[in-house]
């Protein structure tokens, strides 16, 4: 751009201030006032998903391009911004890992209350793309049989590697779901997991979404915990964010507010891709080095002597319980615990010590360092 172009930027979006400031004129709002009275003059937005992108934010705004620090882009009109010219990019596999260390301690939190191995479980995963791909190699690195479904590579690659929902339905002890958030098209996932879906089980699964709240219908998914149609629910997106159903959150085996994918490893390579994409759209080389999260608080994990030396590793990186315990206490502070959310990083922050030789593979591959 010939001009210094004026950015509106979410004042969520971590590691961002001071990063664009030599090449841009940046205010920093929140959710909240993002609005089309405060974008009226701005050339680029970034923002979250809290963030509507549509005619009655854009009509009157002379902004050209938005960049979402999300893998998700549900928030954003796609068609609109098609007709009036805007670009727009999104951060795909920006927080997957994260993702997958939320699916992994909240399996072992699964196991634990069951006193049965994850080895003895089959897996249905639901949308294979970034984090489905993480978790499905996580589950196989535990011993556990995966099923993968997902139509749209499916259709692209062949069916040697997948297999339809209904087997899902048939033989998954677990059925997890990431699949993007679609209402139009071939494969919509709108309401997938609905009362025909829940009728469909042969087993009693354990059922996981941790991609967006509107794939599964919450009156179904009530009706399928009530007459236990499935044995349980772990849930950390929600129809109606923030406003979440308070009956489902009773009955959840884990509930937390949308937070599975905000490790500070995913949100600082959310951050750096978009910082990226606005450097490549202005023409400008923006330095991306400084966009690094902060150390763990205890970097150091010492098994010795722990007799659960996998399910002690990954809790000390991470643990949905006390996410859970803070929505149960306090669901009306939904968003502001997703604004306030602690420093949490991902497996290959920490460095493990005292380790049994027979999980060094497997936290190994996981990431983690080994001393």
């Amino acid at each position: 751009m010939t001009t210094i172009p004026h950015i509106i930027a979410d004042n969520k979006i971590p590691y961002l201030k001071g990063i664009l400031e030599p090449y841009a004129r940046i205010d920093y709002l929140s959710p909240e006032q993002i609005t089309a009275e405060t974008v009226r003059d701005a050339d680029i937005l970034l923002i979250r998903t809290r963030t509507k992108c549509n005619h009655e934010l854009l009509d009157q705004s002379r902004c050209r391009y938005i960049a979402t620090a999300t893998i998700g882009y549900d928030h954003i009109d796609t068609l609109y911004c098609q007709e009036k010219g805007i670009d727009w990019k999104n951060a795909p596999g920006c927080n997957a890992s994260s993702v997958g260390q939320y699916i992994l301690s909240s399996l072992l939190a699964w196991s634990k209350h069951n006193q049965k191995s994850l080895h003895e479980y089959t897996i249905g995963i639901v949308g294979v793309g970034h984090v489905g791909r993480i978790v499905a190699r996580y589950c196989q690195l535990l011993g556990m049989q995966v099923l993968l479904n997902d139509p749209p590579r499916e259709d692209a690659e062949g069916p040697d590697n997948f297999v339809p929902l209904d087997e899902i339905c048939r033989k998954a002890d677990i059925i997890t779901f990431h699949t993007p958030l679609t209402r139009e098209g071939k494969y919509p996932t709108f309401h997938l997991g609905n009362d025909h879906f829940f009728e469909a089980l042969d087993k009693t699964p354990l059922i996981i979404n941790t991609a967006r709240g509107e794939v599964i219908e919450t009156e179904a998914l009530k009706r399928a915990l009530k007459s236990k149609k499935i044995a349980a629910a772990i849930l950390d997106c929600w129809e109606n964010e923030p406003g979440i159903d308070r009956e489902l959150l009773r009955q959840a085996f884990i509930a937390t507010p949308h937070i599975a994918g905000y490790s500070a490893d995913g949100k600082s390579t959310a951050t750096r891709m978009i910082v990226e994409a606005v450097g490549k759209w202005i023409e400008e080389n923006i330095p991306t080095q400084n966009i690094v999260p902060p150390s763990p608080i205890r970097e150091i994990i010492d098994l010795s002597g722990t007799s659960y030396p996998l399910q002690t590793a990954v809790w000390e990186s991470y643990t949905p319980f006390d996410d859970d315990l803070r929505l149960r206490k306090s669901p009306e502070t939904f968003e502001m615990q997703r604004g306030l959310y602690p420093l949490r990083r991902e497996f290959p922050a920490y460095r493990i010590t005292g380790l049994p030789t027979e999980e060094t593979s497997i936290l190994k591959e996981l990431g983690f360092n080994l001393v």
